[in-house]
């Protein structure tokens, strides 16, 4: 045993679910870094002897992902390998009760709001002076930045306020100095995240103020992209769209999560807005920002949804030609207004509508993808992968978007940002050649 004391810890973080998270888990590793304990992200080394799971809770599946992990990480623990499992996130604040009780092994369980907590057990104080310091789960040259945390919507089918409570907002500056000090550290990218990104500010300043954040932030020295994740549509700040116009350095990219087309589903899911208001908003985000790209995401599968209402939803992605969507099932979560109706449609028919719907995406992807042969574009080098280059146009954002195959004579390193002719388009990727 007291070799085993004498031993320094080393902490593997494993993330779980949305950038959010991703945020949540390179600020822990930056306090637990600045308190002199050793510790890495999502290590295959397995040279470490605690594990902090950091959950996702947000639908069925990124549950069960969950649990497994945890019980991998048991299982690990019961084999001894490791000396102790942390539990955080949002799995674990929504469930912590039942969890304890499924999996006593786990050490201790904390919320999503519980970092001074986790740190308690390291022996470690919480550093208030770190702000914005964390350690990258990232490639060097893009980040997260997380500008407010929660939500005071009310869709019916989101169990996000039950585990992250109400919108607060950051404050500009601390927001800007955040940017900053990742621009030091060699990042090129932001991707600003929030649960709703079009309500910042109004807690701290009583107005909307993401338009004014996003021009403190335009200023920062060597940020080269600004991108915007999670809007929502109900009462969007169109002053936003002129700073993004006016500023070289915000990429005309915009994801807009709609979740449906059809109105009365709109209205069971209490978005607040209609197809008709959507409809009206996209035509004036594109005249305010003409080339502009827009990311949805949408629903299939919701409760007393018919095929009538897949049948609008095509229509609706025919008739907008959204440049990026990403469909999600319905998945009927405790706590949420929709658990009180019937989840009436099967799994299986889920999936086959959300098919269903993404067939039509792909043909309009191929599409507004053939119309960029021939074209140069400015693109960011994310990695080389056997043999070739691969990297982003301002329209696409990480994982959940377009890739550029880059071919290019010269010796490219993720980060550099150059000018690419594009010569083949597949339904999701395009090539090209640097120029």
């Amino acid at each position: 045993m007291k070799s085993k004391t004498l031993k320094k810890d080393k902490v593997n973080i494993i993330t779980l679910g949305c950038s959010k998270n991703m945020v949540d888990s390179e600020v822990l590793s930056g306090q637990l870094l600045a308190n002199e304990i050793d510790v890495v992200h999502e290590s295959g080394k397995k040279d470490h002897n605690i594990v902090i799971v950091n959950t996702c809770g947000f639908i069925e599946k990124a549950k069960e992902e969950s649990i497994n992990t945890i019980l991998d990480q048991v299982q690990l623990k019961q084999k001894g390998k490791l000396d102790k499992v942390y539990v955080t996130g949002c799995l674990s604040h929504r469930y912590r009760d039942d969890l304890e009780k499924e999996i006593p092994e786990v050490d201790a369980w904390f919320g999503t709001m519980e970092l001074p907590l986790i740190l308690k057990k390291f022996e470690a104080d919480y550093k208030s002076e770190l702000l914005g310091e964390r350690l990258l789960a990232t490639p060097q040259h893009y980040a997260y930045l997380k500008i407010s945390e929660g939500c005071n919507r009310t869709c019916s089918f989101c169990a996000i306020p039950l585990m992250r409570g109400g919108h607060v907002s950051k404050s500009i500056e601390e927001v800007v100095k955040e940017a900053e000090g990742l621009v030091k550290r060699g990042v090129k990218e932001i991707m600003l995240i929030a649960q709703e990104l079009t309500y910042y500010g109004l807690d701290l300043y009583k107005k909307r103020m993401l338009a004014d954040l996003l021009k403190h932030l335009s200023d920062v020295k060597g940020l080269e992209w600004i991108r915007l994740h999670y809007a929502y549509p109900s009462k969007f700040p169109l002053e936003i769209l002129d700073v993004m116009r006016e500023r070289e350095n915000i990429c005309n990219y915009l994801d807009m999560p709609l979740q449906h087309a059809a109105n009365n589903m709109l209205k069971a899911m209490k978005r607040q807005i209609t197809r008709e208001e959507m409809e009206d908003l996209i035509g004036a985000i594109r005249q305010r920002v003409p080339g502009i790209c827009i990311r949805t995401t949408l629903i299939a599968g919701f409760p007393g949804e018919t095929l009538d209402d897949i049948d609008e939803m095509k229509l609706f992605l025919q008739k907008e030609r959204f440049d990026r969507v990403g469909i999600f099932t319905y998945s009927h979560e405790e706590g949420t207004s929709a658990h009180d109706l019937v989840d009436d449609i099967p799994q299986e028919e889920k999936d086959r509508r959300a098919q269903e719907v993404m067939e039509v995406q792909q043909e309009i992807s191929l599409e507004k993808n053939q119309e960029k042969v021939g074209k140069t574009f400015k693109v960011i080098i994310d990695k080389k992968e056997a043999g070739r280059y691969l990297g982003r146009t301002e329209f696409d954002s990480v994982e959940v978007d377009n890739e550029v195959v880059v071919h290019s004579t010269e010796k490219l390193n993720p980060g550099d940002f150059v000018q690419v002719k594009i010569t083949k388009a597949y339904d999701y990727d395009i090539e090209g050649e640097v120029c």
